[in-house]
């Protein structure tokens, strides 16, 4: 073996020692000169979250279903919901939404701005900008709306403005309820100052 291949084994064997400990030296570097994330940055505002919540208890998302004594399924969901403050038996949510599906096929969709439930007379109340579509192609918009929980019946509080598959309609109120005279059938009902724009289809 000539010096030159002595000298060549040599450094190999040395390169196979220093390399492998100059990688892990300069991944110490790294990470010792990374900057060190501190946990308490986040707690203030976890901890102003928190009083807010024990402060101001909610439920985010929160969810309802359930069927009437007349065979009506009903589900209710929110953005927000509020439960009831000490002495009160009612609730409030944001942006809430009902879905009532009656047994005839029937389904009417709701929609408000805010609303409350009534847990000791199982009542719903829909407020501000109540929208409500029908299976039947009315649209119908008032300021607000109850509705029973343990059988169908939709009340408005005053006056309503709809469009509906004959024309635009406005009346003093409306009711969407079991037709008492058929059992197994629904009306929707407007009284009261009851004006119909005909609009004739094309």
């Amino acid at each position: 073996m000539t010096a030159h291949d002595n000298l060549h084994s040599k450094l190999v064997a040395w390169l196979k020692v220093i390399l492998p400990v100059a990688a892990l030296a300069l991944l110490s570097t790294l990470f010792l000169v990374s900057r060190t994330i501190d946990p308490s940055d986040a707690i203030p505002y976890a901890e102003v979250d928190i009083e807010e919540r024990i402060r101001e208890p909610r439920m985010t998302s929160p969810t309802y279903a359930g069927v009437t004594t007349d065979g009506a399924s009903v589900t209710v969901a929110a953005d927000e919901a509020r439960p009831a403050p000490e002495g009160s038996d009612t609730a409030s949510a944001t942006r809430l939404r009902a879905q009532i599906a009656t047994p005839d096929g029937g389904q009417a969709d709701l929609l408000a701005d805010s609303g409350s439930l009534d847990a000791r007379e199982g009542l719903l109340t829909l407020m501000g900008a109540v929208e409500i579509t029908t299976s039947t192609g009315y649209r119908i918009t008032t300021d607000q709306v109850t509705s029973a929980l343990e059988r169908t019946d939709v009340q408005t509080a005053g006056p309503i403005s709809a469009t509906t598959p004959m024309g635009d309609l406005t009346a003093g109120r409306m009711t969407l309820g079991e037709d008492t005279a058929s059992s197994g059938s629904y009306l929707l009902l407007f009284q009261d100052r009851v004006k119909l724009i005909y609009r004739p289809a094309n």
